[in-house]
């Protein structure tokens, strides 16, 4: 079996799975799939990949992006998410600056958004950002 070739899974700790199916299903539309005997949250995304989402404790969740979606459009991607009531994060780092929430890098664009546990979510249009 080869890595490149495998559906994978991409696994986020929440701390309320209610608040967190409500989020990934309603606010992104992300097709529910039901939960485990676990009590983890499944849901169907492209080509056969998943998300899980794993109850967890506060503090878990990592700072760094930890799941991106190639779009073919930022901004209205961002327009669809914001009538859902995504709030988009800016940032002003070096070599990471937001302008209207869409940071250019190398050509590509990206803006990112936080779940309602923190975890660090993004759209991106071009090349996945680093």
């Amino acid at each position: 079996m080869s890595l490149t070739t495998s559906t994978i899974a991409t696994m986020l700790p929440v701390t309320d799975t209610d608040r967190a199916k409500e989020f990934y299903a309603d606010r992104l539309g992300l097709p529910f799939q039901g939960a485990n005997s676990a009590g983890e949250l499944m849901f169907s995304l492209a080509h056969g990949d998943a998300l899980v989402l794993l109850p967890r404790e506060a503090g878990t969740q990592s700072k760094s992006t930890a799941m991106s979606w190639q779009v073919d459009d930022v901004e209205k991607e961002m327009t669809e998410l914001e009538s859902r009531g995504i709030t988009f994060e800016d940032y002003d780092l070096p070599g990471l600056k937001t302008v209207n929430h869409i940071a250019e890098i190398d050509g590509d664009r990206a803006a990112w958004f936080l779940d309602p546990d923190g975890n660090v979510l993004c759209i991106h249009q071009g090349a996945a950002p680093a």
